[in-house]
């Protein structure tokens, strides 16, 4: 059981970390473009990296949201 406390409190950490990270993706689409053309020319470059990283973020979010029902359910019955 003990073991099972500690997943689960790996699997939550986890699970902050990639919402934290989808929260700051998606505050990064919020703000738009920047009015300088040099940046907007580098922001628009970096949109397909950008994009990709938020589809692996919500990818491994659902896996562990999994993960903890399944870990929660053991416990349930422990």
């Amino acid at each position: 059981m003990p073991d099972l406390l500690a997943q689960k409190a790996s699997l939550e950490a986890r699970y902050a970390e990639l919402n934290q990270r989808l929260q700051a993706i998606r505050q990064d689409y919020a703000n738009g473009l920047d009015a300088d053309s040099e940046e907007r020319a580098q922001q628009l470059a970096n949109d397909e990296v950008l994009a990709e990283i938020m589809r692996v973020a919500q990818e491994d979010l659902a896996k562990v949201a999994q993960q903890l029902l399944e870990v929660s359910a053991l416990l349930a019955k422990a």
